[in-house]
């Protein structure tokens, strides 16, 4: 990788690590929030928020908050589709942007932990998007840029992703949901779900392919 890229990569991600930052520091949109913005837009409000949702992972506006606002504003059952549709354009974005800006990159040898990602990726592409899709430390726009400047087959990408995100969705739109009623039989299975997937990580710590992965986001944390 010539000095240009990697200067142009690091840039990229000096970016959108301010852009994380501001995110959580600065504008601090809660749920709420964007659930009284959509309701505002009456028979529109789903379109609204599928467009949000999507263009959101431009900025790397946090998706859970996203998610949650979905379960405010729609409800369990549409609040899972309209979630899922709105998580699939985000990822679906991200994935071309990379893909389309990446160039060279995506042919070229990666080095120190990317390596391990880029590897993985070339030689599981299904099963690992899949697994990076279900283990919640991971940033979900990240996880969609670091799969398009790989050479991950797009229907594995967007089968894994797919597949990945539903629980989280399911959870989210069911926590939403509960808050707004009051029914407490939705949020104890919303959390049921995070239960669910904490476990499912745990589990992964015993399979090779899910403790590269784990200690991979766990290495980047304490690096950030």
């Amino acid at each position: 990788m010539t000095y240009k890229k990697t200067l142009l990569l690091a840039g990229a991600a000096a970016a959108a690590g301010i852009l994380i930052w501001l995110n959580v520091q600065v504008f601090q949109i809660r749920p709420g929030d964007i659930e009284q913005v959509i309701d505002s837009y009456g028979w529109l409000a789903p379109v609204i928020y599928i467009v949000l949702y999507t263009l959101r992972s431009l900025v790397f506006f946090p998706a859970s908050v996203f998610s949650l606002a979905g379960g405010l504003a729609f409800g369990p059952v549409e609040g899972v589709i309209y979630i899922m549709i709105g998580a699939m354009g985000g990822s679906i974005l991200s994935f071309y942007i990379a893909r389309l800006l990446g160039g060279k990159v995506i042919g070229s040898k990666w080095k120190g932990k990317a390596a391990v990602f880029q590897t993985q990726l070339n030689e599981n592409g299904f099963l690992y998007a899949l697994i990076m899709r279900l283990i919640p430390v991971l940033n979900f726009d990240l996880v969609s840029y670091i799969c398009g400047l790989s050479t991950i087959r797009f229907r594995a990408y967007a089968a894994a992703t797919l597949i990945g995100i539903f629980p989280g969705a399911l959870g989210y739109s069911l926590l939403g949901s509960g808050l707004v009623s009051g029914d407490f039989t939705q949020i104890i299975v919303a959390f049921s779900v995070f239960l669910a997937i904490a476990a499912f990580v745990y589990l992964l710590k015993r399979v090779r392919v899910g403790r590269d992965i784990i200690n991979k986001a766990s290495a980047d944390e304490d690096d950030n």
